[in-house]
C-alpha cells in the first residue's frame, strides 16, 4: 500500500510538500460562502478522485483554514491536518474512483514560500484577488496541488450582492439570495490548481466582442484603457491566427481599482490593476502576454515547474508579435534588443531546468521568447507557426515537457532541431541570435 505522504516526497521540487502522486482529482465541485467584511469563507469542497497506486490514505493542501469534517464515499471519516497538509485516509486499488468531501471554514490568506513569495487568496481594499501560482491554491480550496494533476470545475460562490464574482470558466447561474447573490461558473477544459481564481470587487462588466469581457469599476475609460485594454479583442483574432483558435468559449480581463506590481494569469482570466490601463508598452505587452498564456500555459500546461519557460517564453514571444503586428519594433528587433541585454548579464541561468531560486526571472522569459526565435529563424515561419498551432491542438487540456516539444519540432518541420534547441536550452552561454 502507498500513503499520500510517501507519494508526496515524489511531488515537484520546486513547490515542495505539495501535490500528492498516489491520486488524481478528476473534479472538483465547489460551494462556497463569502463575506467580504471580515474576511470569512466557509466552503465544501467534494473532490471526484482517482487511484494511481493502491491507496491507504491520500493527502491534499489546504493551507490556513480549519477542517470540520471529512467525508469518503458519503462516510465520515478521521482526518489529520497539519503543516498545511490534510491526511485522508482512503481505502482504494489502483485505477478506482472515489469521492472525498471536506467541510472547511476561515480568514483566508495568502502563504509564503521561500523563493516564491506569496501567492493565494489576497483582500483587496475592498474586496478580493487569488493569485494562486504557483502555490496559492490552497489558500481557498482542498486540493491535489501540482500542476499535471488538472480538473474540470463546478464552482458557487455566495458573496453580497453589490459584488460582482469572476471565475475562471463560463457563468452558468447567478441567483439572488436575501442580501446575497450565487453565482455558479464551471470550467470544462481540465485545469490546474494554481490557474483556478477568484476575483471579487464593485465591478460591472462590459462586452469588448463575442468572446472578450472586462470586468472593472464602472469609472474606467478612456484613451489609455482604449490603448490597453481596448486592444484585447484585435490581440485576440492576431493570436489565432498565429497559435490556431482560442482554447476556450470566452475571455474575461478583471481591472482591480487597486493598482497591482504584476499581472495576474488564470485559465481563461486574467487579472490586472488598473495601473495597466496605459498607452505605454510595457502595460500594453503585458495585456498581450497574459492573453497569450491561454494557449501557452493554461490550455497546455507543463507538468513540472522546471519547464516554465513552456509558458513564460511563448507568452514574451507573442509580446514581440503584438509589437510587430501593432506598428512597432519587429519580432526580430525585439529579439536582437533583448539579446544585446541578455548578453551583458550573468549567464548562470539553465532555461530547462533554472532552479526554484530563478523560475520567475526575467531571463526565463526572454531567453525563452529568444530561443523561438532562434528556431523560427532557421526553420521558416510556416514551419514555426504550425509547430505552435499543433503544440496547441494536440495538447489543450493536458500536460507537456519540454521534451515532448522539442520531438514536436522533430516531428513538424521533418528536421533535427537538437543541437539548436540543446544551446539554448542545456548550455549557460548564450547562443548567438540567428541572423
Amino acid at each position: 500500500m502507498t500513503s499520500g505522504y510517501a507519494a508526496s516526497a515524489m511531488t515537484d521540487p520546486y513547490v515542495p510538500d505539495h501535490g500528492d502522486t498516489s491520486f488524481g482529482v478528476r473534479h472538483y465541485s465547489l460551494g462556497l460562502a463569502y463575506k467580504v467584511v471580515g474576511n470569512r469563507l466557509d466552503g465544501d469542497a467534494r473532490l471526484t478522485c482517482v487511484a494511481h497506486a493502491d491507496l491507504e490514505s491520500i493527502t491534499l493542501d489546504l493551507a490556513g483554514l480549519r477542517v470540520a469534517k471529512v467525508w469518503v464515499r458519503g462516510r465520515q471519516v478521521r482526518h489529520h491536518h497539519r503543516r498545511n497538509r490534510l491526511e485522508v485516509p482512503v481505502s482504494a486499488s489502483r485505477g478506482e474512483e472515489f469521492e472525498v468531501r471536506v467541510g472547511y471554514s476561515g480568514n483566508p490568506q495568502p502563504v509564503r514560500a521561500r523563493h516564491l513569495g506569496t501567492a493565494g487568496w489576497e483582500e483587496l481594499a475592498d474586496g478580493v484577488i487569488v493569485a494562486a501560482q504557483p502555490h496559492g491554491a490552497p489558500t481557498w480550496f482542498p486540493c491535489n496541488d501540482r500542476p499535471a494533476d488538472k480538473a474540470t470545475y463546478a464552482v458557487t460562490v455566495a458573496a453580497p450582492q453589490d459584488y460582482h464574482v469572476a471565475m475562471s470558466g463560463e457563468l452558468t447561474g447567478r441567483t439572488r439570495r436575501g442580501s446575497t447573490v450565487e453565482w455558479t461558473y464551471e470550467m470544462t477544459t481540465p485545469m490546474a490548481t494554481y490557474l483556478a481564481t477568484c476575483q471579487i470587487g464593485r465591478y460591472v462588466s462590459r462586452e469588448l466582442s463575442d468572446r472578450v469581457v472586462v470586468v472593472a469599476p464602472g469609472d474606467l475609460s478612456g484613451p489609455a484603457y482604449d490603448a490597453s485594454f481596448g486592444q484585447q479583442p484585435a490581440m485576440m483574432d492576431f493570436f489565432e491566427e498565429r497559435f490556431g483558435d482560442y482554447p476556450f468559449d470566452t475571455y474575461t480581463c478583471v481591472v482591480t481599482d487597486d493598482d497591482l506590481e504584476i499581472p495576474l494569469e488564470s485559465q481563461s482570466l486574467s487579472t490586472f490593476g488598473r495601473n495597466f490601463a496605459s498607452e505605454d508598452w510595457d502595460a500594453v505587452r503585458l495585456v498581450a502576454h497574459e492573453l497569450a498564456h491561454q494557449w501557452f500555459g493554461n490550455a497546455v500546461t507543463l507538468t513540472e515547474w522546471k519547464d516554465i519557460w513552456l509558458h513564460e517564453g511563448f507568452a514574451c514571444y507573442a509580446e514581440w508579435l503584438w509589437s510587430e503586428q501593432s506598428g512597432r519594433r519587429s519580432a526580430h528587433e525585439c529579439a536582437r534588443h533583448h539579446h544585446e541585454l541578455l548578453a551583458d548579464l550573468d549567464q548562470d541561468l539553465l532555461l530547462a531546468d533554472p532552479g526554484p531560486e530563478l523560475m520567475f526571472d526575467d531571463r526565463v522569459y526572454k531567453r525563452g521568447a529568444l530561443t523561438l526565435h532562434a528556431l523560427r529563424t532557421t526553420v521558416g515561419d510556416d514551419a514555426f507557426f504550425s509547430v505552435l498551432r499543433t503544440w496547441v491542438a494536440d495538447n489543450t487540456g493536458g500536460s507537456v515537457t519540454t521534451a515532448d516539444f522539442e520531438a514536436l519540432v522533430e516531428d513538424v518541420t521533418g528536421s533535427p532541431q537538437g543541437a539548436l534547441l540543446d544551446a539554448w536550452l542545456r548550455e549557460l552561454p548564450l547562443p548567438d541570435l540567428p541572423s
